[in-house]
């Protein structure tokens, strides 16, 4: 009989790279989280990894593309690994971590190309050679020999500063970076001894990590983040990758590689190769990695939409990769392999790959609203004191989040819907490439029923309703209805929502205007197109998705460039009549003033939603609070004040305003916990 218990799981077996011992095979890849404050990783940050660690974590790689100089400048959050001042705070770092059992670790860098001449010190970046690099958009001056020189002292002196700091070792970055770009021949046009054949191209990479071992002792771990194969917008092939990495295992210069996929210098390439998300196949290079793995004798790491245990589990078991860099999954659920070890994988909040972690709010997860505030909310949830009784009445995310917050807290919980199914705004948007959007209330619904709770569909709640189930405490996530009045005409237009829920079949010629700049509109363009109507999108913005996270954005780039839709920005929707049968919108070119007539057949608007406040007026005047919500309290995390007499009654999620999920759920986390 197989022995089914987690601890034989291949996840959770040690790892051991010279003399450091790893716990586990769970590992996040180094990123920026953006909790960085003055480049140091101070109580926000080290609290963020501390909760991995707690969670179970075997290592953290923390510190993605820290600076070890002043021409590598701070241009998305990084860490100033070029200073010693960073040393006590990588004590106070490593000594955190190490108290729970998990290794840490820094990634050190140069942005080479990557930089950017106008942040910082004004420095021009610096590259191989005077290559554009069209992401980051600077222009590099040519490096001579007294700058490589430079450079790869400031390496070597950024990893003593790691030994210093108690760090159990670092990772070089090469993909995309300073080493990477002397590598890659799209890079690297030089005809000197650090250019040309593959050997003078890695003639770099031998240097820095020469000056590393020369800086640091035996003990200290020293790895590659490498790629293994640039893609279909990069020159390096995956043999040369591999005859690279044999010279590098073969001079010493490394312990370990941490493979990747890709190219860093287009928008595509990195949110499909480099950090694959939502829409993508689950874990796609691990058979790459894993043949780049069979070539070389060190342990291999490797992270890319490894979005689940299973994921993770089968490319360590089958000897693809040695650690799973499972960074983003650790996002929405930092305590993972704690849950793994004791028999709760099926309640491990799932990873989305849905980007709002990569997106300026790094590194809140869309639908963990704790991640990234462990100083704050945190990631525990306190029992109550005192039970009350609740009636939530909405099932989407808010709702389902506040019930589930409630019942955690040993509230009794009653969880109302109007709708035949739970899951609100999400269930349209669950569609095309962003299906797995319903994995934010699938897992409320298991944890829901886990707690004893169970979603009333198909029940209208009217104030009636609730009086006579006598609650202390009522919370409406009734959400909104579609805004739609634009101006004249707007009783002519339909809703994304009309489209998007199959409520109205397209048809003809289809103008779609965009006010909001989220996903709505974007879906329902593609639906029209699919189904066979003849689509203009026209917004408000200078580009489409500018509310979204870039991986977002640039995957409805492709979407609409492989479709042939030309989005038109800096367009306002100013009337619609109608002509006949058909419809004639006029459009106001924001930046001109011109306007143009466009007689179509259909036209839908995206302008949000507005609150749906019936419930909650007929509610205000029977509550004890008069349906008001302190702000300051909400803020600061306090309970809200008890009302003398009659229930406490409040709104979240889109019953407040039109926000996203992430907003919905962190209304709901915030007042929950504390009630």
């Amino acid at each position: 009989m197989t022995d089914q218990s987690p601890v034989r799981d291949p996840l959770l077996q040690p790892l051991t790279i010279k003399d450091l011992t790893i716990r586990n095979r769970f590992m996040s890849t180094s990123h920026a989280c953006g909790l960085e404050r003055g480049g140091f990783p101070q109580d926000a940050y080290q609290a963020y990894h501390e909760e991995k660690a707690r969670g179970g974590i075997g290592l953290s790689m923390f510190g993605g593309s820290s600076n070890v100089d002043i021409d590598s400048p701070n241009i998305f959050q990084q860490l100033n690994v070029g200073t010693d001042e960073i040393i006590p705070h990588f004590q106070r770092f490593s000594e955190r971590m190490h108290a729970l059992g998990a290794a840490l670790m820094c990634q050190i860098t140069h942005l080479g190309r990557r930089g950017d001449p106008y942040a910082g010190d004004y420095l021009p970046p610096i590259g191989p050679s005077p290559i554009r690099e069209t992401l980051h958009r600077a222009i590099p001056r040519e490096m001579d020999e007294h700058d490589i020189d430079r450079v790869v002292r400031a390496y070597g002196q950024a990893a003593r500063r790691c030994e210093e700091g108690g760090l159990d070792g670092i990772e070089t970055l090469a993909a995309g970076h300073m080493i990477g770009q002397f590598l890659s021949p799209k890079t690297n046009k030089r005809t000197d001894r650090f250019g040309g054949s593959l050997e003078n191209r890695l003639r770099f990479a031998l240097m820095v990590h020469e000056e590393i071992r020369r800086c640091t002792s035996d003990r200290f771990v020293v790895g590659m983040r490498y790629v293994v194969d640039e893609g279909i917008d990069g020159e390096l092939s995956p043999d040369e990758c591999v005859r690279a990495a044999r010279i590098l295992e073969a001079e010493g210069s490394v312990d370990f590689f941490n493979a990747l996929f890709g190219s860093m210098d287009t928008a595509r390439s990195l949110s499909e190769e480099v950090f694959p998300g939502i829409g993508t196949p689950a874990a796609p290079w691990v058979g790459a990695v894993g043949r780049f793995k069979r070539e070389v004798g060190l342990p291999v790491f490797h992270a890319a939409r490894l979005s689940d245990l299973a994921s993770a589990r089968f490319a360590v078991a089958e000897g693809h990769i040695d650690m799973a860099g499972l960074t983003r999954p650790q996002i929405a659920d930092p305590h993972m392999a704690a849950k793994l070890m004791r028999g709760e994988d099926h309640r491990v909040r799932p990873c989305l790959g849905a980007g709002h972690c990569q997106g300026p709010q790094r590194p809140k997860c869309l639908h963990n609203a704790a991640t990234g505030r462990e100083l704050t909310v945190g990631h525990s949830i306190a029992g109550a004191e005192t039970p009350r009784r609740a009636v939530v009445v909405g099932a989407g995310p808010a709702g389902l989040e506040a019930a589930r917050v409630l019942a955690e807290r040993g509230h009794s919980v009653r969880i109302f819907d109007a709708a035949p199914q739970p899951g609100g705004q999400v269930l349209l948007a669950a569609q095309a490439w962003r299906r797995d959007l319903v994995g934010v209330i699938d897992w409320r619904l298991a944890e829901l029923e886990i707690l004893g709770v169970h979603v009333e569909c198909n029940r209208y709640i009217d104030s009636a309703d609730i009086a006579e189930l006598d609650p202390d405490l009522v919370l409406l996530a009734t959400g909104g209805v579609p805004q739609t009045d634009f101006g004249p005409g707007g009783d002519l237009v339909l809703s994304t929502w009309d489209i998007v829920g199959r409520q109205a079949k397209p048809a003809g010629e289809m103008l779609i205007w965009d006010n909001t700049g989220r996903h709505p509109a974007l879906l329902a363009a593609h639906v029209a197109q699919a189904e066979g109507a003849q689509v203009q999108l026209a917004g408000i913005d200078v580009n489409i998705g500018q509310d979204l996270a870039y991986p977002e954005t640039t995957r409805w780039l492709k979407e609409f460039a492989k479709s042939r839709l030309r989005p038109e920005g800096s367009m306002r929707l100013s009337s619609v009549v109608r002509d006949g049968n058909r419809l004639c919108a006029t459009l106001t070119n924001e930046l001109t003033h011109e306007t143009f007539d466009r007689v179509i057949d259909q036209v839908v608007v995206e302008m949000g939603t507005i609150p749906m406040n019936d419930l909650f007026d007929d509610l205000r005047q029977a509550s004890g609070n008069d349906g008001v919500t302190d702000i300051h309290a909400l803020r600061d995390l306090k309970p809200q004040p008890r009302p003398r007499k009659g229930f406490e009654l409040h709104r979240i999620g889109d019953a407040l305003s039109s926000r996203n999920i992430h907003a919905a759920i962190y209304d709901a986390l915030r007042l929950c916990s504390v009630s």
